[in-house]
């Protein structure tokens, strides 16, 4: 038994460090998985191109979706990921990983009817703070990269409180460098708790890219990154900001006005991307 799905990555409106609420927009990359069910008990994954990376997010949420839906004929298996997505980014690649795998592991038990997307976006959480590789659960990861558009959410109690469909122009930068969301600074970001207040007020009134700029300017003061990238877009674009605990930026607006930004961008080490908002979520390939 076989199943394969696609999510997309996801850039940041809203960090939920500060204060446990989060908003974030599915963006036109994709981590595919590939989920293979055999009747013997254990679970092992690969990670394409990184054979030492750590792979117990994706096993474990093979683990959990057979827990809920296996039987004797699916034990175990094997899950392999490919992404388009850099590792430890800021672009959600994990919340990816976990979607795609848990819609896999759905599909080659012929069950994707048996779990709202939703759901399967909170069991990928649950294997998330299970293995340890979020502080807050990133639901509004998750559930923008599941369900796509962009989501508002309480990551503490999981709950969804808004979703929207945008249809936006998106550039990223992604430096070479690395951050892993578990490491991230969580009483330092919750001293801007009033500014994050303000960001959640913006995006549950529709003002996304308002507040994402906001939120730009709040977490690269709590998390110590330079805010001249912001500089450079603001000027241009609808809305930029910081991508979860970076170290990438997205800036999301007209294609015309991204491709100035683009130019001083490309100027930084790195890549740089020029893409658009996904609207379908993660899908069975």
């Amino acid at each position: 038994m076989e199943g394969k799905a696609v999510a997309p990555a996801a850039g940041t409106v809203l960090n939920a460090l500060s204060t446990g609420r989060g908003s974030a927009f599915a963006i036109d990359e994709y981590t595919t998985a590939t989920v293979e069910l055999t009747a013997e008990t254990g679970v092992t994954g690969e990670i394409d191109g990184a054979p030492e990376a750590d792979t117990r997010l994706i096993e474990r949420c093979v683990e959990y979706v057979l827990d809920a839906h296996g039987g004797q004929d699916a034990a175990g298996g094997r899950v392999r990921t490919e992404s388009e997505v850099p590792m430890a980014s800021g672009l959600k690649s994990s919340s990816a990983a976990a979607n795609a795998t848990v819609m896999a592991t759905l599909s080659a038990l012929g069950a994707t009817d048996q779990m709202s997307r939703a759901d399967m976006a909170r069991l990928g959480v649950m294997a998330a703070r299970d293995v340890g590789v979020t502080i807050t659960g990133a639901f509004d990861d998750a559930s923008a990269s599941m369900l796509g558009g962009v989501t508002v959410t309480d990551n503490e109690t999981d709950d969804l409180l808004a979703r929207d469909t945008v249809d936006w122009d998106v550039l990223v930068w992604s430096p070479p460098e690395q951050s892993f969301s578990a490491d991230a600074d969580v009483e330092r970001c919750k001293q801007i708790a009033p500014m994050a207040r303000l960001v959640e007020d913006l995006a549950l009134d529709g003002a996304y890219q308002r507040a994402m700029t906001v939120n730009g300017l709040a977490f690269c003061a709590a998390l110590g990154y330079e805010t001249d990238p912001l500089v450079e877009a603001m000027g241009s674009v609808d809305g930029v900001s910081l991508s979860g605990t970076g170290p990438s930026f997205t800036a999301v607006g007209e294609r015309e006005a991204l491709e100035p930004v683009k130019a001083y961008w490309d100027q930084r080490d790195g890549e740089t991307l020029l893409t658009t908002t996904q609207t379908d979520g993660t899908q069975i390939a």
